[in-house]
Parts: structure tokens; sequence; C-alpha cells
């Protein structure tokens, strides 16, 4: 399949670098589409590159221990310094959920948020279900229960995170937000999306299921 460019700004942000450092940049997503999307096989088969272990002689983990929900923290490029997202869903169902702050806007809105706040979209953008084009992921599964409270969070914090700025609410702080409330040990967030996420699979030792402590 042919990618469209990515509309991300061009080199217009060199003027920018020192803040284009901390950035997180994706196109808009078109109005008309949905934050619930499904991904071709072949995008999901690729979901699992990153943390699925090397065959060894010991017994599988079960599916059943992994959970039958599963959260997906991720990170693909663009034309700056790229972006981080998670997808979350049902491991049995094709369909995937997106969720990542971005600025609303092209070009002029991914400037302008080096310098100020800008308006946010959180929902799913350009490029965010072609394997090509990721970087890093680490998914960690989740049960019944704990997943409706973590996929509630996530609705909420897309609700209530109505502007983006390169140096204080980026992509990285959100998806931060995100791995913290599941209680993760989460990385300095001011960095490469896609060193984020490898880090935050790091301080985790790759675990693969979180239970949520009981409230």
């Amino acid at each position: 399949m042919t990618n469209k460019p990515d509309r991300s700004g061009p080199c217009i942000l060199a003027g920018f670098a020192l803040a284009a450092m901390l950035a997180c940049t994706t196109p808009s997503a078109s109005a008309h589409e949905a934050n619930k999307r499904v991904a071709d096989a072949n995008a999901l088969a690729t979901t699992d590159t990153v943390s699925r272990p090397a065959p060894s002689t010991r017994r599988p983990v079960a599916r059943a221990e992994k959970g039958p929900y599963y959260v997906d923290f991720r990170a693909r490029t663009a034309a700056s310094w790229g972006h981080a997202f998670v997808w979350y869903g049902k491991t049995s169902e094709r369909a995937v959920e997106v969720a990542g702050l971005t600025p609303a806007g092209d070009t002029w809105a991914y400037v302008l948020g080096h310098l100020t706040w800008v308006p946010a979209e959180t929902g799913a953008s350009y490029g965010e279900l072609d394997p090509e084009y990721l970087t890093a992921n680490y998914r960690v599964y989740l049960n019944e229960a704990d997943a409706k409270r973590v996929f509630a969070y996530i609705k909420k914090l897309q609700a209530s995170s109505p502007v983006w700025n390169a140096e204080t609410t980026n992509c990285t702080g959100f998806i931060g937000d995100i791995a913290e409330y599941m209680g993760l040990k989460v990385p300095y967030r001011w960095q490469r999306p896609e060193n984020f996420v490898n880090s935050l699979k790091e301080m985790n030792g790759g675990r693969q299921m979180v239970r949520l402590s009981t409230e």
C-alpha cells in the first residue's frame, strides 16, 4: 500500500530547534475519521514484535494469564521528532482504539505550540495504523475488570486534555499519565517518543501483565 506523504510540518522548524527537541507531532486526523479504527492484519501482526519473547524450552505463558485486553504504548516516525500514542482494545477483536495528544491543525499549529498552548486533538492521526511507521511498542495485558478502569481513564484523559504544548503537555506526557495510572514505572518524559517507549518497557522489566490495586 502506498502511503500519502506525512503532512507534518516541513523543516521550517530550524528556528525552533531547541524546543523541537521536546516535541511530538503528528498530522491531524480528518474530521470524519472515527477514533475507533480497524487495523489490517499486517498491522496487528506486528503489534508484539517488540514484546514477543524469543523461542525457548520454557512453558509458554498461557493466554488466560495475559488477559483478554491490552494497552499498547507505541511510537512512530514523523517529520520532526516523532509521536507517542496508545492502542487499546480486546485481544480477540481486530478493532483498535487510538489515543494520543497532538496539536489540532497542521504546520502552523505545531510551530505555535512551541511558544504557547494550542488546541489539541486526542484521537487517531495519520500513520498510527501503519506498521511501517512504528519505531517502538510495549504491549501490556489486563483482565476485564482492570481494562474497564483503564479504558475509562484513557477516555477521561482525552476529554480533559484540550491543549497541546511541546514542552509541558505533549504526547509522551499523555501516554505517561496512562502508564502511571496502570501502576507502571514511568521514565523521564521529555525525550524522543521512541526512547520513551523503550525506556518504559525496560524500567518495568518487560512485564506483560498488569493488575491494578484494589480501591
